[in-house]
């Protein structure tokens, strides 16, 4: 309960501090003369994509404020950039909490049986994850799952988002400078989509199937660079067992959980950029090669053998 507790005054300063980053980048990126530098500008603005898209994750879960409407505004303003719905991204996320690492989870889509639209989906994802997740948020996952009420929240999203880019473009057209304009726009998109693709598979990529949330989850050390940035989402076996944990609360929660990690075998990596190429040349899973590199690995545990060793003996 007492990580549960929320730091708003926290919370409000790195956001701003954040926005500031941000203001700063696109200010390089809009006024260098230099092409490396621009694109080193993107590149930063991409990685602070990273870590608004983290703010909105816990917004997701309402933690990132007290009260719920400030969740809700903070998610729809941070996924504008992205041309992405926020109510899609939360229910399709609440979905994927519920029924992590099992067939009806709607991010399990690296699991299957490495057929070649298996291939497709993997390496398409890893490819344009921006892309396609602007598809799925705006389109497939609403259609698919929406009520009334969601379709009027997302029909709300989308039309801000229609009148905003429309004004910005007709500002950016009679200034001359629209090519610009939708330069500091996409191009960090190329470099988000990246890291959310690395980021995304290493968090469940090869941990056990249908187990649960603790041993069905990854987290990742990294350091502490990303782990600031990005808002402790590494830790992200912490955040699947309590969600109601906001972010500056992970690393203390997975130090008290950290003996039920370790003796149900739950898998620590220490690097994304490790557990994504290994993704990256093993491909799309299966339940079957799932098993036999869990059993080379040997660290992940029944949970079955671990309460058996730990029940006293009869008589």
């Amino acid at each position: 309960m007492r990580l549960m507790q929320f730091r708003p005054v926290y919370t409000h300063a790195k956001i701003g501090l954040f926005i500031a980053i941000m203001v700063a980048l696109a200010l390089i990126a809009w006024h260098t003369p230099y092409t490396a530098v621009r694109w080193l500008a993107y590149f930063g603005l991409g990685y602070m994509q990273m870590g608004m898209v983290t703010f909105m994750h816990d917004a997701t879960h309402n933690v990132l404020f007290k009260p719920r409407w400030e969740n809700w505004a903070f998610g729809i303003l941070a996924m504008m950039p992205l041309l992405a719905s926020f109510v899609a991204f939360k229910e399709d996320h609440l979905e994927h909490h519920r029924y992590n690492r099992s067939y009806q989870d709607p991010d399990a889509f690296t699991m299957g049986r490495r057929r070649p639209l298996d291939f497709v989906l993997f390496y398409g994802y890893v490819a344009a994850s921006a892309p396609l997740s602007f598809l799925h948020f705006n389109l497939l996952y609403p259609i698919g799952k929406f009520g009334l009420r969601n379709w009027a929240i997302h029909l709300f999203e989308t039309a801000l988002k229609i009148v905003t880019f429309t004004l910005l473009f007709i500002w950016a057209a009679h200034e001359g400078v629209l090519g610009k304009a939708v330069a500091l726009l996409l191009c960090p998109v190329l470099f988000f989509s990246l890291l959310n693709a690395m980021r995304f598979i290493a968090e469940h990529y090869e941990t056990p199937w249908d187990e649960g949330k603790l041993t069905g989850t990854r987290t990742v050390l990294s350091n502490p660079v990303h782990s600031w940035f990005w808002n402790n989402i590494n830790y992200h076996i912490g955040h699947h067992v309590f969600p109601r944990v906001p972010y500056y609360n992970l690393v203390e929660l997975h130090r008290l959980i950290e003996p039920d990690i370790d003796g149900l075998g739950a898998l620590v990596d220490r690097s994304y950029l490790a557990v994504f190429g290994k993704a990256l040349w093993r491909g799309p899973e299966s339940e079957a090669r799932l098993k036999h590199f869990l059993d080379e690995r040997g660290r992940v545990r029944k949970r079955a053998e671990v309460i058996s060793r730990r029940a006293p003996v009869a008589g």
